[in-house]
């Protein structure tokens, strides 16, 4: 693991740090933010997933996540949406490919031999994060849009690892959404059975999250139409799934709008990672 860079941050430390990845095929850059407290012991930690065409950078620099991490002593994992390089495939359009992982593993090539960010989020950089800082082995895992359907469909099918679950504007249904179906067929092909296990109110239906949950949206969100939250917070409804749905009048889907919720998403999974600590 090499380090590019490690700036103070609300007396923590926000790094940038590079890896061969042996899940995706290539090097990988994520982020760590240590908070104050991880000077002294191991903090649990928050993943944030990002959304189409992000990498690391966009949420470290612009959710204003650190000084609220910092506040409540909890770590923040920043990954890359996809991995990268020019041996690896990608499209002209902006929603297909690097910076467009959707948080699968892909089965159909040429996205295959690289694009295995299931694989890469669950389990190859989590091992990494725990042996290489001050972290401890309890999760929580929150995303914004396209990270936002990662978080969900993430956390519902491997509930034993995460502690605690939120979104921003999350895709909710991507198996009927253009932001979905085309990334889900070319990824795993047209079997529209595979997709299932990526899709977050089928999720709901099938499993449920164990605890609570938040979710976010925008009431005037620009890509209501993609997103589809109406889908989700009936699901969760039908399912009598406990949490918190919020439709924030006025808010677009841009960082403004998660910048402006980043507080009360730190102390929801605060108040669950820390219990019994």
């Amino acid at each position: 693991m090499e380090t590019l860079s490690e700036n103070r941050s609300f007396e923590g430390v926000q790094g940038v740090y590079k890896h061969a990845s042996t899940a995706c095929g290539c090097d990988m850059t994520f982020a760590v933010y240590l908070p104050p407290q991880a000077k002294t012991g191991k903090v649990p930690v928050l993943w944030y997933l990002s959304g189409l065409t992000c990498t690391h950078e966009n949420a470290m620099v612009k959710a204003g996540l650190q000084e609220h991490a910092a506040e409540h002593g909890l770590a923040l994992v920043f990954p890359d949406t996809s991995p990268r390089g020019d041996d690896v495939a990608d499209d002209d359009a902006y929603d297909l490919g690097q910076g467009a992982g959707f948080y699968v593993n892909a089965t159909r090539n040429p996205w295959r031999p690289h694009f295995q960010m299931y694989d890469y989020i669950t389990s190859e950089l989590r091992d990494l994060v725990l042996a290489n800082f001050a972290i401890l082995d309890r999760h929580g895992i929150t995303g914004h849009s396209m990270g936002g359907h990662g978080a969900l469909t993430i956390a519902m099918r491997n509930p034993d690892m995460y502690d605690s679950l939120s979104a921003f504007a999350p895709i909710a249904n991507p198996t009927q959404s253009d932001w979905g179906r085309k990334q889900l067929s070319a990824y795993l092909g047209d079997d529209e059975s595979s997709w299932c296990q990526h899709d977050s109110v089928l999720l709901m239906d099938d499993k449920g999250w164990k605890g609570d949950l938040l979710i976010d949206q925008g009431g005037s969100d620009q890509f209501l139409d993609l997103l589809k939250p109406e889908t989700l917070a009936e699901a969760m409804m039908r399912n009598r799934q406990p949490g918190v749905f919020r439709m924030q009048e006025g808010y677009d889907h841009s960082y403004f709008f998660v910048n402006s919720f980043a507080g009360d998403h730190i102390a929801w999974h605060a108040d669950r990672l820390l219990q019994d600590q």
